[in-house]
């Protein structure tokens, strides 16, 4: 039994930091996402990182992409449809993932 409980302790803390590295992946998506959008709209040096930090914020809305897609079509009218939009996030969650875990194996 005491095997049983050290596996599964150790299977909940690999599941533990899994689930933190996929938040900071996803942030990290949604930062770019961000700059994206801001160099879209024209803005640089603060301004776009200030907008790249609503756009992350922006996601604790609710759960899943839906509120990020909704600010960044909100803002980007005109400019990028929803489907770019979605497009876009996908890239930036790879490039984000890549990034976070290159940075965990240091």
């Amino acid at each position: 039994m005491v095997g049983f409980n050290k596996a599964s302790k150790t299977h909940e803390n690999k599941h533990k930091v899994q689930e933190e590295l996929e938040f900071k992946a996803v942030a990290r998506r949604n930062k770019l996402a961000g700059l994206w959008a801001a160099e879209l709209l024209g803005l640089i040096g603060h301004a776009a990182m200030d907008y790249a930090k609503s756009v992350v914020h922006a996601d604790f809305e609710e759960k899943g992409d839906e509120d990020v897609v909704r600010k960044l079509a909100q803002d980007l009218e005109g400019k990028a449809d929803h489907q770019t939009i979605r497009q876009k996030l996908g890239e930036f969650l790879h490039i984000a993932r890549k990034e976070v875990q290159d940075e965990n194996k240091s």
